[in-house]
């Protein structure tokens, strides 16, 4: 099954709400890219800048063209135990 992303919400400096294609959801904490390098990252680690996220065919995006894979993002969600179905109560 292909998996895209549907929905991000910033719900911080760098937490993210992800909703994805197979109708789960879940919460992640993007503070690690503060300690990562690369000219693309730089930019993202200014929480403003961050916060700019948003979705293009179906992956999280930011305007300086930084993409995040979303089958990488949603199996490190699933294994990191952070998803659940669309519509629960915890929402």
């Amino acid at each position: 099954m292909l998996i895209k992303v549907r929905k991000a919400k910033v719900l911080g400096d760098y937490r993210l709400a992800v909703e994805f294609s197979d109708d789960t959801i879940g919460e992640r904490d993007f503070s690690f890219i503060k300690s990562e390098s690369g000219p693309m990252l730089e930019p993202l680690k200014d929480p403003a800048y961050f916060r700019r996220v948003f979705v293009e065919d179906g992956v999280l995006t930011w305007p300086n063209g930084y993409d995040w894979d979303p089958i990488a993002l949603h199996d490190e969600m699933k294994e990191a135990g952070e998803l659940r179905p669309v519509g629960d109560a915890a929402e």
